[in-house]
């Protein structure tokens, strides 16, 4: 059995973050010691080590729930687990498609610099008017990022 830090270090998950899981309910609440410590074992180190796999991967929390309620009757066919698998996919290549859209824009931006001074800086002047972009990524790119 693990304590909550010994399975934060084997894991690479911070305590706080496993907490959190608990409480959504992605991870089981571990059983107490008689210290009332949580007691952690090889399944929730195995369910923990798969949620932070699936969260590297850039999966968001209700997908690894989907998976994990997949996961849970192994004779299920795998086809519900590829479709959300090729969902994360596709939401990776359009991240990588608007990355590449903005690394575009910035090195246009910096070509078309005079490297004179403030008052003519085209990396401020672009910066403060979008409408010197020459592609829309306007609407919060940040925020989907």
């Amino acid at each position: 059995m693990l304590t909550i830090g010994k399975l934060a270090g084997v894991t690479g998950v911070k305590v706080p973050t496993i907490r959190y899981y608990e409480q959504i309910g992605l991870l089981p609440e571990a059983g107490r010691s008689a210290g009332n410590q949580r007691l952690y074992g090889k399944a929730a180190q195995e369910r923990l080590s798969f949620i932070r796999h699936a969260r590297d991967l850039g999966f968001p929390l209700e997908a690894i729930r989907e998976l994990l309620s997949l996961s849970d009757d192994p004779a299920r066919p795998c086809a519900a687990a590829d479709e959300i698998a090729r969902r994360q996919l596709s939401a990776v290549k359009a991240r990588i498609s608007r990355l590449a859209a903005l690394g575009t824009e910035l090195e246009r931006m910096l070509e078309q610099c005079s490297h004179g001074t403030m008052a003519d800086c085209r990396v401020i002047e672009v910066l403060g008017n979008h409408d010197h972009c020459a592609q829309d990524h306007h609407g919060g790119t940040q925020d989907r990022l």
